[in-house]
C-alpha cells in the first residue's frame, strides 16, 4: 500500500510518500520521500510559534511540497508510473495548532478529490493522531529490523515541544497511558529557559549546543521525580532557573567570559535536571511492568544527552533501548504514514476535524 501523508501540527509542513506492507504482527515501511519545510525563520523573532502564522506558511508551503512530490514520481494513474499511485491519503488532525490542522485537512481533501478524478481504483483519505504518529516513529529506528516477541511489554517515552507522555505497551496497538506533564511539556520547558538565558527559538537545540562548554553543578530541582506517579511537572523547574538567574544577575548581565560560563553551567544543570527526571519515571516504569524494550520519541528525542541516558539506563536494566533516527524525531510526514496504516489495519478511523486537545 502506498501512502500520501500529510502533517501541519505545528510548524513544520510535511509531505512524505511511504510504503507500507506487513500486517499488525510485522509491518514495514519503504520511505520514499520524507519532505519537511521547517518555518523557524518565520516564528524566531516572535520567541514562539504564531498559530495564524503557522497556517498560512502551510498553506504556502503545501503546494510546493506536491509538486515535488508529483515531480519525482508521477503518482497519478498511468501505465508507466503508476506503481506509486497513492492508495491511501493520511493527514494529521490532531493534537496541534487547529488553525495549522485544518491547513492540513482542506489540503487533502482537495488533492484526495483530484487524484480520485482520475484514478480508476478507490483511494481511502484518513485523519490521523499526531501522537500515535511519534509513538510508531521508533518502527524507524535503523536498529530495529522487524518487530518480535522481545520487544513487548515496552514502556514508551513521548517528549515533544506540547507533550510529555508515558506509556506502557502491551504490543503494537494496545497501551494504557501512565503518566502525563501536569503543567509545561519537556520541550516547552527547554523553550522557555532558552529564552531567559537569551537563545533563540527553537530553544531544545541551543540548550543542548551550550550545555556541552557547560558543568551541570547547580542543584536544581528533580520535580516529582520520586513520587509513586509517572506524572511530570517542569513548571517549577523553569520558575528555579529564573530565581538563579535573578540573584546572578550581576554575573550574567555582563558578557564577560565569567557570564558566559555561568550561562553554559546554567543550562547544562536544567538539561540534566529534565534529563534526570524523564530517566526516574521511564525506568521505573520498566521495572514496574517488566518491560523488555524503552522505547523514545518526540522533538525532544533528538537531545544526544536523553538518549545516551535512556540507552544507559535501559542497558543496565537489559531492556532495549530503541529511538527514530534523528530525521524522524521532529514533526514528520512520514510516521503519520505509520499511524494511518496502522488504524486502517485496525479500522480505527479519525473524523477529518482539528481537534487541538486530542491526546492518545
Amino acid at each position: 500500500m502506498n501512502i500520501l501523508a500529510i502533517e501541519t501540527s505545528c510548524d513544520e509542513t510535511s509531505l512524505a510518500l511511504v510504503e507500507a506492507r506487513g500486517g499488525l504482527r510485522n509491518p514495514k515501511f519503504r520511505v520514499y520521500k520524507n519532505l519537511i519545510s521547517s518555518q523557524i525563520p518565520v516564528h524566531r523573532p516572535f520567541g514562539g510559534v504564531v498559530p495564524n502564522l503557522a497556517k498560512r506558511e502551510h498553506i504556502k508551503n503545501l503546494p510546493v511540497l506536491a509538486r515535488q512530490i508529483f515531480g519525482k514520481w508521477p503518482i497519478a494513474n498511468g501505465k508507466k508510473n503508476g506503481r506509486y499511485k497513492p492508495h491511501l491519503i493520511a493527514v494529521t488532525v490532531g493534537p496541534g495548532l487547529e488553525p495549522a490542522l485544518w491547513a492540513g485537512i482542506e489540503f487533502a481533501k482537495k488533492l484526495h478529490t483530484e487524484l480520485q478524478a482520475i484514478s480508476h481504483t478507490p483511494i481511502a483519505l484518513l485523519g490521523a493522531n499526531h501522537l500515535e504518529g511519534h509513538l510508531y516513529s521508533f518502527l524507524f529506528s535503523s536498529n530495529l529490523r522487524h518487530l518480535t516477541s522481545n520487544l513487548f511489554p515496552a514502556i514508551a517515552l513521548i517528549v515533544s515541544g506540547g507533550h510529555t507522555i508515558l506509556l506502557a505497551l502491551k504490543n503494537l496497538t494496545t497501551w494504557k497511558k501512565l503518566g502525563e506533564t501536569r503543567d509545561d511539556a519537556a520541550g516547552e520547558a527547554f523553550d522557555k529557559v532558552a529564552r531567559l538565558l537569551g537563545l533563540p527559538y527553537p530553544g531544545g537545540p541551543e540548550i543542548q549546543k551550550i550545555s556541552r562548554r557547560g558543568k551541570p553543578n547547580i542543584p536544581f530541582p528533580r520535580p516529582m521525580a520520586h513520587q509513586k506517579n509517572y506524572d511530570f511537572s517542569f513548571s517549577g523547574l523553569k520558575t528555579s532557573v529564573l530565581y538563579y538567574l535573578r540573584d546572578n544577575a550581576n554575573v550574567t548581565n555582563r558578557k564577560t567570559n565569567a557570564a558566559k560560563k555561568l550561562m553554559a553551567d546554567v543550562a547544562a544543570s536544567f538539561q540534566e535536571a529534565v534529563i534526570d527526571v524523564l530517566a526516574a519515571k521511564t525506568m521505573r516504569a520498566v521495572k514496574e511492568f517488566g518491560a523488555k524494550s524503552v522505547l523514545l520519541s518526540g522533538g525532544v528525542a533528538a537531545n544526544k544527552a536523553l538518549r545516551a541516558a535512556l540507552s544507559r539506563e535501559a542497558k543496565k536494566s537489559s531492556a532495549r533501548f530503541l529511538v527514530p533516527d534523528y530525521l524522524f524525531n521532529t514533526d514528520n510526514a512520514a510516521m503519520i504514514a505509520v499511524a494511518a496504516y496502522i488504524n486502517y489495519l485496525k479500522g480505527k478511523k479519525y473524523k477529518l476535524v482539528a481537534r487541538g486537545d486530542m491526546n492518545i
